[in-house]
């Protein structure tokens, strides 16, 4: 991609994190979902890890990096508005697996990235506050040599794998921040008063995952609570294999196609938007 054009795609990226704006910013799982989701009008898109894996045939954490960085190529390509990806936990436990992946993802189109505190160990699933910090600040310098700019979000993964105590995963998004992290995530939040907690303690962006408890509040509340950003995870991939399996189900089970005529309306809709 042209460099000017890769800048300014970044800078327009970074101009949409605003406290208080909650701009929407929805998950695709392939190139097909992603030109969709940017024919609706939508200002950036996000990957999503589990929907992604999905598609190759594997849960959550399936993927490789090499995996990740293919698939952000082909949509970055596929698609004009910025692009930003879930790159996990940096596929690696060390603070020079997150900066070869921030590097890496930084070449591929993409405008920015997210990097998990998450180890992949039950027993302890999310890394000490030292390791943490030390992770994100090797993440950041990666970012800030990108040639034309990568906006790095750095997660505290601790809601989203048991009883996380708020105060020490705000302390931790605090320290992201002083990492230099551009954008600051702890998906799992359980009610608004966490969102109106974290977003209150940090001066950064935050972004709000719709997950749990606050699927039943509006994009208008998660402002109001401070977000900058609110992204929705595997939410679309899951409700549109749902959906596949649904159709499906009824074709095998009831021997007519009538479901796949109940189809066609979204059908034209789909290959409207691929064709623009």
């Amino acid at each position: 991609m042209n460099a000017q054009i890769q800048e300014s795609k970044v800078a327009q990226f970074r101009a949409l994190h605003k406290k208080g704006a909650a701009f929407l910013f929805p998950n695709f799982w392939d190139a097909g979902s992603a030109r969709i989701l940017e024919s609706l009008g939508f200002d950036a898109l996000a990957s999503t890890s589990s929907g992604f894996a999905l598609t190759k045939g594997r849960g959550d954490y399936g993927v490789t990096r090499a995996d990740v960085l293919a698939h952000a190529r082909e949509v970055c390509a596929a698609v004009d508005i910025p692009v930003a990806a879930d790159l996990e936990n940096g596929f690696g436990p060390k603070p020079e697996d997150c900066a070869v992946t921030v590097r890496e993802a930084a070449q591929t189109g993409l405008c920015g990235g997210s990097i998990e505190d998450s180890t992949g160990d039950s027993r302890n699933p999310v890394h000490e506050m030292d390791a943490a910090v030390e992770r994100v600040r090797a993440a950041v310098e990666a970012a800030r040599a990108a040639p034309a700019g990568f906006v790095l979000t750095a997660r505290a993964e601790a809601f989203l794998y048991g009883d996380a105590d708020l105060n020490e995963v705000i302390a931790r998004l605090q320290a992201f921040e002083d990492a230099g992290a551009e954008i600051l995530f702890a998906p799992g939040l359980p009610n608004l008063d966490a969102v109106k907690a974290v977003c209150s303690s940090v001066s950064a962006p935050v972004n709000i995952l719709v997950y749990g408890a606050l699927a039943a509040h509006s994009r208008d509340e998660f402002a109001k609570a401070g977000a900058a950003r609110v992204s929705l995870g595997g939410a679309l991939a899951f409700s549109a294999y749902g959906a596949l399996v649904e159709t499906a189900r009824s074709v095998r089970e009831s021997g007519s196609f009538g479901a796949l005529g109940e189809r066609r309306a979204a059908m034209k809709i789909v290959s409207g938007a691929i064709a623009n």
